[in-house]
């Protein structure tokens, strides 16, 4: 069984462990620093943990889940010797973690939230020198909490963490204006939270299902001078669909000004 090290025991490792472990094919150990979490980690998903990172063999695979800026720490005394390099760390391009590590062997993931219950996004990029059997690897990880996309071009992580990388905020900030809509207009507070709820689900698992373009099914519902047409246009009056773009606008830019910040510290 191939050996899989997380460096960093955080939300995002626990999500994909959670998945991992369901259809075992990975020996797993989480490496972190936190005695309590390292405790909690072997209890909650049956792992080994440890401390620090060994050092590693050609044949493993390395996760690295620890916080951007402390990416060149964590690191500094690694020995991969080889081992396949993952990376979750937002910013870091694969030139600079392979810096980092002392090793080329590097995979670029950009993962979000859903995948703590399966239903997660990940944007996934290799250099053009990493072999295809190391792409297969990374692929079988991630999509044991979610769907997969690999990107052709490194900048497109940008894109990706603007869209699905960040975009489970964008849907919980529109429930959360539903459901104060909702209280606004007399429903109590789990009422308002029930309501958007379903509604979110309904809509997009009719979306799925149907196979329509969005704009279709939006134009399904909205009949000319009636309550939902009344709905949309102040929505658009309001320019809300400008200022979601504005926001996986300004998402990209942040995403690129952090990878200059941190291949230049």
């Amino acid at each position: 069984m191939q050996k899989l090290y997380f460096l960093g025991g955080g939300n995002m490792c626990q999500a994909i462990v959670s998945g991992l472990i369901k259809t075992p094919r990975f020996d797993i150990t989480v490496i972190e620093s936190h005695a309590d979490k390292r405790q909690y980690l072997q209890d909650a998903y049956g792992v080994a943990v440890a401390e620090s990172l060994p050092s590693l063999h050609a044949e493993d695979v390395l996760l690295l889940a620890v916080k951007p800026q402390d990416m060149a720490q964590a690191l500094s005394d690694a020995r991969s010797n080889g081992a396949l390099i993952l990376s979750i760390a937002a910013g870091l391009d694969t030139q600079t973690l392979a810096a980092m590590a002392g090793n080329e062997r590097v995979i670029r993931i950009m993962p979000n939230t859903p995948a703590q219950v399966g239903l997660g996004v990940a944007g996934l990029y290799a250099p053009a020198h990493i072999a295809q059997s190391d792409k297969d690897i990374a692929t079988q990880i991630m999509q044991s909490v979610g769907a997969v996309h690999w990107l052709d071009v490194e900048t497109q992580m940008h894109a990706i963490t603007g869209v699905s990388g960040s975009g489970p905020a964008y849907v919980f900030y529109l429930l959360e204006a539903l459901a104060q809509a909702a209280q606004q207009q007399g429903f109590d507070v789990e009422t308002a939270r029930e309501l958007s709820l379903a509604t979110f689900k309904g809509a997009v698992t009719l979306a799925e299902q149907s196979g329509l373009p969005f704009a279709q099914l939006q134009q399904n519902v909205t009949s000319k001078g009636g309550t939902t047409f009344a709905a949309i246009s102040a929505l658009e009056a309001a320019q809300v669909a400008q200022g979601i773009e504005q926001g996986v606008a300004a998402c990209v830019a942040r995403s690129e000004e952090m990878q200059q910040q941190l291949s230049q510290a």
